[in-house]
């Protein structure tokens, strides 16, 4: 299979998956302002919608949106699902979760990559919406597990590392978000993780 990616972008969830279930898997780069693949023709051809990720399987056929894609990878491989036996709406837990950062967390941080130029008062606004988000993630945290369905990582807790590690790109700290800071730290020093970083050229 092909993962169709953008350096940093929501599409690393994924390849971070790939890399902790050592899958076989290729690269594409995409970029999405000019709608074109690293080896060349228009990215349309597999997103129409022109944003990643994308992930095309041996059989030629493609899905996209991440939920959707994070949501196969758990299926595929129950590790990712931090499934628990003990908790018959653990899949439900998950989907909870990826929701929450699609629709929530992950649109806070749009109007700093719109390109848009904001007045004081509206950069204000988005900045005190994004903080309300953060907030909102740091008491989904469990107060007793490492992650956030408990003691084990799931496909939730790769798409909350990539959307969070964009505040240390932009500049604003975690430290009022203790355990929000130290989650991303944890996660960022996975060796799935720190692979994807390498892979998509961010290493410092």
């Amino acid at each position: 299979m092909k993962l169709f990616y953008k350096s940093g972008a929501c599409s690393m969830a994924a390849h971070i998956l790939l890399n902790e279930v050592n899958a076989t898997y290729a690269l594409e780069k995409v970029d999405t302002d000019k709608g074109e693949i690293e080896s060349g023709g228009a990215y349309a051809r597999i997103n129409p919608r022109g944003y990643v990720p994308a992930l095309k399987f041996d059989n030629g056929s493609i899905l996209t949106e991440n939920v959707a894609i994070l949501t196969w990878l758990s299926e595929t491989y129950p590790e990712l699902s931090a499934a628990n036996a003990n908790d018959p709406l653990q899949k439900f837990r998950m989907l909870e979760a990826l929701s929450f950062l699609t629709s929530e967390l992950h649109k806070a941080f749009g109007p700093y990559f719109s390109g848009k130029t904001f007045s004081d008062e509206q950069t204000a606004q988005n900045l005190k919406a994004l903080k309300a988000k953060i907030s909102q993630f740091e008491a989904m945290l469990p107060k007793d597990g490492e992650y956030l369905l408990g003691g084990s990582f799931s496909v939730a807790d790769a798409y909350a590392f990539v959307i969070l590690n964009w505040a240390g790109f932009l500049n604003i700290p975690l430290t009022d978000w203790p355990r929000t800071e130290r989650y991303v730290a944890r996660i960022k020093d996975r060796p799935a993780t720190q692979r994807a970083i390498q892979e998509e050229g961010l290493a410092v």
